[in-house]
């Protein structure tokens, strides 16, 4: 079933018992869907099980529940305005029960894979109407119920009540489905009696008084009339063809060749022609009689596969054929059927000296794939002069490429009506849609160049974020989070200054390029030496460089991985060996607190005496040594670490502070 069936029960459970009710019955039913899309089939066992569930939760019974899912479908669906196509189906009720399944056929250009049941109106009075219901799914029959009672009430203000006559293959509440004795798809047909007000549709029908002029007109020229409409078949009261249209024959010795032309008239329908709708009636005088206002889809049986029976057709000696007892319509069939083969010959000699006749899989001969099946669609007619039916049809083509390859041209086709119209329409339909899917697949390149671009961009600009600010840092400001402050008990702060890069009393431009250039070169350097998470590059301020470890990443080896950064950054400076640049650097450890600060190019910034201390080691150091405060040193000398005591040394704001260098890592 299509997902508009159940949304209809879904919204109506959830208005008339509430949320709670709802979810109960999807846990006891283990429904796993929160909700359901329009056009996407669900299994059918779901509607009883809906059912089931609700009457065990509310204490009504199983048929009302399905008589109520019926009532909510017909007033759900007035939200995508099928209710206007009911409303036009005509003035009465009955006028609807009698275009049930046409409504049904319209309705598949939509839900292309709709099973929709068969719907037959077998008998009306003035007090209701009997209607026979044929569908290959179980459990239904109350839920249809419901949906005529709904139906009477809203679009036609009638009070109706319905019941069951007959059943058979039915299973209230089941899933399962009836129980198969055979190998065939069982049908579930049920009988009802439609209680409602039906005197006005009854003498409407009754009291119909013929105009003077009509009473005059002629008796019906078949020949004329089989020559008007090419494609129609006379059938008597056993149901055999007696007359047919000329383009009905014509097609029948073209699809089915070898076999004799003759055999046409005279043999039963449903020998020549398959019944695809309405499903499952049975094509008889007395029950076709009762089924004028229904569209049939009569699908032509083909020999087209039967390799045995083309050669026959080739090889027909249509020249001695004796066509003196055929009517016109006959012999102009067997004309075009001659003209067919002559043609098709020359390609069946072409066809046979190839190889690839025979499968080298199974080594048999590969079926031709030949011309396909015809499908005739139309309505069956009384005609009181002639005591016969009249199936006025024409073929259900799309567009032109279906029209070739059941055998047929334009001019074929009734000039009268849209038949020729709508096959054009259908190819230039298919046109513009090609086109649409081209521009449809040009956009999604498009999209799809500009989603990369943007991932690229979005990269970007994280890799540019993540450089001015710490990653975790970021993480949380994108999720709002006012507390970006934090404070560490214990990092190691490393102030490095590059020395003698310009000379501040001059103003030489190409000096102060020079410098700029050659600052890069340093800062490049110690840019590379930095291994995140060990050690955080803060920031740099004029010709000093600024880098923590421990910080804003937990680590308590901050006061090695400080040392180790200081003494291959030395290595690395003096490998470039730039003319007259030196560095120093200085290493504090203590505790700081840290946080982003400002809104606009926004940066990761330290705060403490610590920090404060560090500097002053770098600025009280000599050139291309390291300089540690006593605290860092007393950390790395444990480990190994090779220190030279430098003594005391005056430091602005602190006074005297012993201090020492750090000559070598540990071996």
């Amino acid at each position: 079933m299509y997902g508009m069936l159940y949304e209809s029960v879904q919204h109506y459970i959830q208005k008339e018992y509430g949320m709670e009710m709802w979810k109960k019955i999807c846990q006891i039913i283990d429904c796993k869907h929160n909700s359901f899309k329009t056009h996407q089939i669900y299994p059918d066992k779901m509607m009883p099980d809906f059912a089931a569930a609700l009457s065990a939760c509310s204490g009504e019974s199983f048929d009302f529940c399905m008589n109520f899912f019926g009532k909510c479908f017909v007033r759900f669906f007035t939200n995508f305005g099928y209710d206007k196509m009911i409303r036009s189906t005509g003035r009465y009720f009955c006028d609807f029960l009698q275009s049930i399944d046409n409504i049904h056929l319209q309705m598949r250009f939509t839900y292309p894979k709709m099973k929709s049941p068969s719907m037959q109106l077998t008998n009306m009075d003035d007090k209701g109407a009997v209607i026979l219901y044929r569908s290959g799914r179980t459990g239904m029959s109350k839920y249809l119920i419901g949906q005529m009672t709904e139906v009477a009430k809203e679009f036609y203000n009638l009070d109706m009540t319905a019941y069951v006559l007959e059943s058979q293959n039915d299973i209230c509440g089941g899933t399962a489905g009836p129980i198969k004795l055979s190998e065939g798809p069982m049908t579930v047909i049920v009988k009802y009696r439609l209680d409602f007000d039906n005197r006005d549709y009854m003498a409407k029908r009754v009291n119909v008084v013929a105009h003077p002029s009509q009473m005059k007109m002629p008796s019906v020229d078949l020949n004329v009339f089989l020559e008007l409409f090419p494609f129609t078949i006379v059938l008597n009261h056993d149901m055999k063809i007696t007359l047919a249209g000329e383009k009905i024959i014509e097609t029948w010795i073209l699809h089915n060749p070898g076999v004799n032309p003759k055999s046409f008239i005279g043999s039963h329908i449903l020998d020549l022609f398959k019944c695809r709708r309405p499903k499952d009636t049975k094509i008889e005088w007395e029950t076709i009689l009762q089924m004028r206002t229904v569209l049939f889809e009569f699908e032509l049986i083909r020999t087209g596969h039967n390799r045995a029976a083309y050669d026959a057709a080739l090889n027909f000696d249509y020249d001695t054929f004796d066509d003196a007892s055929l009517n016109e319509a006959q012999a102009m069939a067997v004309a075009s059927a001659k003209e067919f083969s002559v043609e098709h010959v020359k390609d069946d000699e072409a066809a046979a000296a190839t190889k690839d006749e025979i499968d080298p899989a199974t080594g048999q001969r590969r079926p031709s794939v030949g011309l396909r099946s015809i499908l005739l669609k139309g309505q069956m007619f009384y005609i009181k002069d002639v005591d016969s039916l009249i199936f006025l049809c024409s073929p259900l083509i799309e567009n032109l490429d279906e029209l070739h390859g059941i055998g047929l041209y334009l001019n074929d086709l009734n000039p009268h009506g849209l038949s020729r119209e709508l096959v054009m329409a259908g190819w230039q339909h298919c046109s513009k849609l090609e086109i649409m899917f081209e521009k449809e697949e040009q956009r999604s390149d498009e999209l799809e160049k500009s989603l990369e671009l943007a991932d690229s961009w979005k990269r970007q600009g994280d890799e540019l974020l993540y450089s001015m600010i710490p990653r975790p840092i970021a993480e949380r400001m994108r999720k709002s989070e006012e507390h970006v402050c934090q404070s560490f008990e214990e990092v190691s702060v490393i102030f490095i200054e590059v020395l003698n890069v310009y000379d501040s009393g001059s103003n030489n431009i190409q000096d102060a390029m020079q410098a700029v250039t050659t600052l890069n070169k340093v800062f490049s350097a110690l840019d590379e030496e930095i291994i995140s998470p060990f050690v955080y590059k803060v920031e740099t301020v004029g010709m000093v460089y600024m880098a923590v470890s421990g910080a804003p990443d937990v680590n308590p080896l901050h006061a090695e991985h400080a040392c180790d950064l200081a003494l291959r950054v030395m290595k690395k400076v003096k490998a470039h060996a730039l003319p007259g640049v030196a560095i120093r650097v200085g290493i504090n450890s203590g505790p700081v607190v840290a946080g982003v600060v400002g809104q606009k190019v926004p940066r990761y910034c330290l705060f403490g005496d610590t920090v404060n201390t560090a500097s002053r080691m770098e600025s009280s150091s000599d050139p291309w040594k390291i300089q540690l405060s006593n605290y860092t040193a007393t950390k790395v000398r444990k480990i190994g670490y090779k220190l030279e005591l430098r003594g005391l040394v005056k430091v602005k704001g602190k006074g005297e502070m012993e201090t020492f260098w750090l000559l070598e890592g540990p071996e």
